[in-house]
């Protein structure tokens, strides 16, 4: 199968290694170092001391990488609407979608049954001006959760971390046999791989855990375990996973555990970098808007109040502009500078 990897970093440098490990003929969009080193040295995995490298396919430009049968979006939430369009090339007409991302996706509210309505809601925080529905087919999307973390400690180079799951499937839900196809290449290429007949439940899931770790390291630098080992901090993350948890009874996605059982999962982890935090130290674009900012934008649909979400959002916000990472809003005003 020729499979196109749309961010050549951490999870799809991982996922690209073990499909053209598994004999499939991957390429990769990418882009200055990466792609320079892609090119040099081939897709390289790093495990202990041994280095392995395979051969692949490597462009910036998807004219030259081609329709694909199936291309896989695992990039940064911030940088895929300005580059969506010039996807088209590797999107033919039998290509699947499949996104492989962080976050609430452009796709979540098809066959969820909410709102009550046919049409699906826009909503900026997900889709800027509609570019993603409208850059990727809504009946060739299948949907991807993550449950594992790799590292690319240098371009072209991944190692694997924690965990190695993945869960796929249908926006509407159903048992397709080209989700069985998907679900069957990913698990020969060594992942263990769930087919869901709810995705939506699982992205829920997994945001709701995320969603609270993500910018109160990205504010404080601190990893996971000294984040739920102050009793503060600990408590104010309950408080907004409880507000999400109402929001997602409110749209069909209730959630049946306590905050503190989800705490304990990740205490486990010990000393866990998020994504975010990696991010604000690299002075990266943060992905705050679908991890936080969508929560916010579908609670205010719902009709539900999210008071400590939005004290989280505003907090990370304000931290990521200051920095730099996230776009000024009118919602910000400039102080003079009086020195």
């Amino acid at each position: 199968m020729k499979i196109g990897i749309v961010g050549a970093g951490a999870i799809g440098g991982l996922v690209g290694f073990r499909l053209a490990g598994a004999g499939h003929d991957v390429s990769l969009l990418a882009r200055g170092a990466t792609l320079a080193a892609l090119t040099r040295h081939g897709l390289r995995l790093r495990e202990g001391e041994t280095l392995h490298a395979l051969p692949v396919r490597a462009s910036g430009s998807p004219a030259a990488l081609g329709a694909q049968d199936l291309v896989i979006i695992a990039m940064k939430a911030p940088a895929l609407p300005s580059l969506a369009p010039s996807l088209a090339p590797m999107i033919g007409a039998d290509t699947l979608v499949l996104s492989a991302m962080n976050g609430i996706p452009w796709w979540f509210f098809d066959g969820l049954g909410w709102p009550p309505r046919n049409d699906a809601p826009s909503i900026a925080s997900i889709d800027p001006d509609g570019v993603l529905r409208a850059s990727f087919p809504r009946e060739r999307t299948l949907g991807c959760v993550v449950h594992l973390s790799a590292a690319a400690p240098e371009p072209g180079v991944v190692t694997p971390r924690m965990g190695n799951a993945l869960i796929v499937g249908e926006p509407d839900g159903a048992h397709s046999e080209r989700l069985a196809r998907v679900a069957g290449l990913l698990r020969d290429a060594g992942f263990d791989v769930e087919a869901s007949a709810r995705i939506q439940r699982d992205v829920w899931y997994k945001l709701w855990g995320n969603m609270t770790m993500n910018p109160l390291s990205a504010i404080t630098g601190a990893t996971a375990d000294r984040i739920l080992d102050d009793e503060l901090v600990r408590a104010f993350a309950s408080r907004c996973m409880r507000e999400a948890a109402r929001v997602g009874a409110a749209i069909g996605l209730p959630i049946d555990a306590d905050p503190e059982e989800r705490h304990a999962v990740t205490r486990k982890l010990g000393r866990l970098r998020t994504s975010m935090q990696n991010d604000v130290e690299a002075r990266r674009p943060v992905e705050l808007d679908v991890l936080v900012g969508a929560v916010r934008d579908i609670a205010q649909l719902a009709g539900v109040t999210t008071p400590e979400i939005d004290t989280l959002f505003g907090l990370a916000r304000l931290h990521a502009q200051v920095l730099g990472l996230y776009p000024e809003d009118v919602c910000t005003s400039k102080e003079p500078d009086h020195g």
